[in-house]
């Protein structure tokens, strides 16, 4: 397995992050401790998982995943082998605390302490704000139309309500998740000038049917020691071959909940996939594989996200660390983004 540091902190996390978002709907808690015994077996020390999981986000299944994890902490008593990410929601349904905005001191109090209750731990070493409060894009959304009510919680106010969380313990390092360029700006302006806590991670999406992070947000990443713990990294499966010719796997993301992944439902996606296909065969490479350590080794990612519902492909995936990419494999992959830009952003 390999390492990098987190943010600027002495934390050495996994460059395979074990994602956890199926559990509780995909998978059973013993399907569940089954992963997480085996990644744990491999290196995999960081996890990721989040208060609304399993995905996708149900009234019914809120906390399950969490749930789960802090019963294998029970059982294994290996917490402290686990550096541990978790995220609060942002405005959600009312079944989330009422719904609306969700960064206000009770709500995030609420959040954080029905999070350590699930996950059944003293501290959550990474805590993420899961989407932005303001009216901006995210989730794949283009056509920006500025519309800022003021109705979301400064900037300020929400770091200072994670400082209190970190002095009282709960929490160790902050960081974001679906936010943009100048909102990453503004929370690493605000820290330093107030002296509050730093984010220390980005957790957007990021594969090779969607590299736009590598504009603007790269930059931040690398200069401010705030990297990015890429999700999706194989576009719900699109990235491993198994959707070609319009096949839809039983149990898979697509079969089970296709209208939820409208952002893979592009013009482009199969042929962008069908050409990294190729690139794939004629090097005898796991598409998979090639896919997952195209982004691993951006000097802008810090983590890769995986996220299985089966033993098999939780293997492949973690084994994707040892594969190597030439300059001429990397040459062919621009190659087709250039065909075929962004297919799905």
């Amino acid at each position: 397995m390999n390492y990098k540091k987190l943010g600027n902190t002495d934390l050495k996390v996994s460059t395979i992050c074990l994602g956890t978002m199926t559990w509780g709907e995909q998978n059973t808690e013993q399907e569940g401790f089954e992963q997480m015994d085996f990644a744990l077996d491999q290196g995999v020390n960081f996890w990721d998982t989040a208060e609304i999981y399993s995905i996708p986000p149900k009234a019914e299944t809120f906390g399950h995943t969490e749930i789960i994890i802090g019963n294998w902490f029970k059982k294994t008593k290996k917490r402290e082998k686990v550096i541990l990410a978790t995220k609060v929601a942002g405005p959600m349904r009312s079944y989330v605390r009422g719904g609306g905005n969700q960064f206000g001191i009770k709500n995030m109090t609420e959040a954080v302490d029905g999070s350590l209750k699930r996950l059944q731990t003293d501290y959550i070493d990474l805590y993420q704000l899961h989407w932005p409060e303001r009216n901006t894009n995210m989730f794949g959304r283009l056509g920006y139309e500025h519309n800022d009510n003021g109705e979301w919680n400064k900037f300020e106010d929400v770091l200072e309500n994670l400082q209190k969380f970190i002095q009282a313990g709960k929490i160790r390092y902050v960081g974001l998740s679906n936010e943009t360029p100048w909102g990453a700006s503004k929370f690493l302006q605000i820290s330093k000038e107030k002296k509050l806590p730093r984010m220390m991670s980005v957790q957007n999406p990021y594969n090779l049917l969607n590299r736009t992070y590598e504009i603007g947000l790269a930059e931040i990443s690398v200069r401010e020691q705030m990297g990015l713990l890429a999700y999706s990294p194989l576009a719900i499966g699109f990235l491993t071959g198994k959707y070609r010719n319009r096949e839809r796997p039983k149990k898979s993301r697509l079969a089970v909940d296709g209208d939820f992944w409208t952002r893979y439902n592009k013009p482009n996606t199969e042929k962008a996939v069908d050409a990294y296909y190729e690139i794939a065969k004629k090097f005898d490479l796991d598409m998979a594989q090639m896919s997952l350590k195209f982004c691993e080794i951006q000097p802008f990612v810090t983590s890769v996200i995986i996220g299985a519902t089966r033993m098999d492909q939780l293997k492949t995936d973690i084994e994707s660390v040892n594969v190597n990419l030439t300059k001429e494999i990397l040459k062919e992959i621009n190659e087709v983004q250039s065909i075929y830009p962004n297919p799905c952003p």
